[in-house]
């Protein structure tokens, strides 16, 4: 009897000890790297499933055609200054660029750091051959340079659709977020350039008819609807003082007689010899000031606008420069 009891007791010994080895042995196998690998369970995993989300690559559709470029690419070739400005505003740094026509809001890319790729109408092959970019992106400016360039590396023309201007900068700024990964970033940019031209298109409407010129050379050229600098009617919703203007990419060639017959009441001035060095520069107030255009309603009510020409003319469509070019707007209706 009492070995019998014996044995029991040693057989309930037995059973507890290959229970807690059964017990030990799971809970190490629960801590496993395979069964932490899913990101449900594994806080840690999170940064690896979102950036499984990213795609290799993107093709982007444009005016001349199309490009697949990688996502995040390191070296970034710009010869137009609107994606440069962009690229700025998000912190993306660029490789190369055409550093002799920088606008003074850029001049921080004349820094050495960056390589001079030649000029806007003739990029400099040899140098972009041995940098090996990764991606190039061009302005109307360098278009008859594409299909060299795309040899080179997938180029993209980022040119405004002036027939379309808001939509097409939208366009051009959600690309450059799609292909380096920044759309929340562009999205917030987008929404504050929105508001101001919100608030801008509120009052514009009701502040008179307005003229855009730009001066050069003593010569002044007016710009009206669907133009280059049309977006002052089309998007912020001045009233034109003249809906006949031609949308000639250089403007229609007028004089002062005819801005003193047309007696705008708002005088929007880009001056281009003021970005553009040449022969016969003169400045615009210069051209625009006189006995003439001093008898319209826009000299009398102090409403003749110079605007900054570095936005204007040379980096339209940067996320930073369209801000600050609905502001300039703005002094029209302050």
């Amino acid at each position: 009897m009492k070995k019998s009891l014996s044995l029991l007791l040693m057989s309930v010994m037995l059973i507890a000890v290959l229970s807690a080895c059964g017990s030990k042995n799971n809970n190490e196998g629960a801590a496993s790297p395979s069964a932490s690998s899913s990101p449900s369970t594994s806080p840690a995993a999170s940064p690896s499933a979102s950036a499984s989300e990213v795609p290799a690559e993107v093709t982007i559709t444009h005016a001349l055609g199309t490009a697949t470029v990688k996502t995040n690419p390191a070296k970034v070739v710009v010869f137009d200054f609107g994606t440069l400005d962009t690229l700025n505003k998000l912190g993306i740094e660029v490789t190369a660029l055409p550093k002799a026509s920088v606008p003074s809001n850029l001049s921080q890319f004349k820094d050495a750091k960056y390589e001079d790729a030649g000029t806007l109408f003739e990029p400099d092959f040899e140098k972009l051959n041995k940098l090996k970019p990764d991606v190039i992106f061009i302005s109307g400016r360098t278009a008859e340079a594409y299909e060299e360039l795309n040899k080179i590396a997938p180029t993209i023309q980022m040119s405004l659709d002036y027939s379309k201007y808001a939509e097409s900068f939208t366009t051009n700024a959600n690309i450059i977020g799609q292909i380096f990964n920044k759309e929340t970033e562009v999205s917030a940019e987008l929404a504050t350039y929105n508001s101001a031209v919100e608030e801008l298109k509120g009052k514009a409407s009701t502040a008179g008819k307005a003229l855009i010129v730009l001066t050069t050379g003593g010569k002044i050229s007016a710009y009206g609807k669907g133009s280059r600098f049309g977006n002052i009617h089309d998007t912020y919703g001045f009233e034109a003082v003249d809906e006949s203007i031609k949308t000639d990419t250089h403007g229609d060639k007028i004089s002062n007689e005819y801005i003193a017959e047309k007696n705008p009441d708002i005088l929007f001035v880009i001056d281009r010899d003021a970005v553009v060095s040449g022969d016969g520069t003169i400045p615009a107030k210069e051209v625009i000031e006189n006995d003439l255009v001093k008898k319209t309603n826009a000299y009398k009510n102090g409403k003749i606008i110079y605007l900054n020409a570095n936005y204007w003319y040379l980096s339209g469509g940067g996320l930073q420069t369209e801000v600050e070019m609905v502001k300039e707007a703005a002094q029209a209706v302050q």
